[in-house]
């Protein structure tokens, strides 16, 4: 059989192997940095993104979740960057699920046009929660007066020094059922009709990656090395895009507050709550 010398040289400088661009998106997910460590943010993820669906001759471009939510709007926004570079440069996303892809975590994964997850991921939550913490009677036990001047009476909702009010989580209801109405719509129109039709599947209820897959928010269990060289063989290799998260940030200055007391315990505040988003699904 006769083999050009085109196809020789390329074989020999390797140019034959396929080559997969992989971009990973761990944390939760936030416009600013939660507590001590970088967060997810399209700001901050965008330009790897970018040099990931730049690769021309990458059928595919692979995205690594690990991420348990966080804000709504910017899970959105990465996952519309992700659909409309995908779309631009015709290429292919394939998602591979870490340990979890829960809430925002998964409105992300949902950019692919298959999700592979491990058997024992954690994958789903397609819910809404907002969550914080009150302390109505801690200033006035250590004698501080809390004063809070406002034009419009709901400017100050929620305040965390104040006693929560029946109007303001009323509100807040009906903003949480918009955002939630939008999310199950997108999950709808991403997964289609490979979605099983089960009462708790937009309950905020998360599930095993081998479950997930019999619901139909995941495509099939393995791992992304394995599913790649069955679909362009052994040649395959990857590509690790770096999103430089921490050095964007600090050009903007943007590493985590100004040092004060109140600065402090705001970072603190968030770094809890960072930690209870993981520990729900005991990570």
């Amino acid at each position: 059989m006769a083999v050009s010398l085109k196809s020789l040289v390329s074989r020999a400088f390797g140019r034959d192997r396929v080559v997969i661009p992989v971009v990973r998106l761990a944390g939760t997910i936030a416009a600013t940095s939660l507590g001590f460590r970088q967060s997810l943010a399209l700001a901050s993820v965008e330009a790897a993104l970018a040099r990931a669906f730049s690769y021309r001759a990458a059928p595919a471009v692979a995205i690594v979740v690990n991420s348990p939510g966080g804000a709504a709007v910017q899970s959105h926004l990465i996952f519309k960057r992700i659909r409309a570079l995908a779309e631009e440069k015709r290429k292919t996303v394939v998602v591979a699920v870490e340990d979890v892809a829960a809430s925002g975590g998964y409105m992300i994964a949902l950019a692919g046009d298959e999700i592979i997850v491990d058997p024992s991921s954690i994958v789903g939550s397609i819910g809404v929660v907002s969550a914080g913490f009150g302390f109505p009677d801690l200033l006035a036990r250590i004698g501080v007066e809390r004063r809070v001047h406002t034009a419009g009476k709901s400017k100050a909702m929620l305040d965390p020094f104040q006693p929560e009010r029946e109007e303001d989580v009323a509100r807040l209801t009906d903003i949480q059922e918009d955002v939630h109405a939008a999310f199950i719509d997108l999950v709808k129109a991403r997964r289609g009709t490979a979605l099983a039709d089960h009462p708790d599947l937009f309950s905020g209820a998360f599930w095993s990656g081998t479950r997930a897959v019999a619901l139909g928010l995941a495509d099939r269990t393995g791992d992304l090395r394995s599913v790649m060289r069955e679909r362009y063989g052994d040649k395959v290799r990857f590509r690790p895009i770096r999103t430089e998260r921490s050095a964007w940030r600090r050009r903007l200055g943007l590493s985590g507050g100004d040092g004060t007391a109140v600065a402090f315990a705001d970072r603190l505040i968030a770094r809890i709550e960072e930690r209870l988003l993981w520990s729900r699904f005991g990570l």
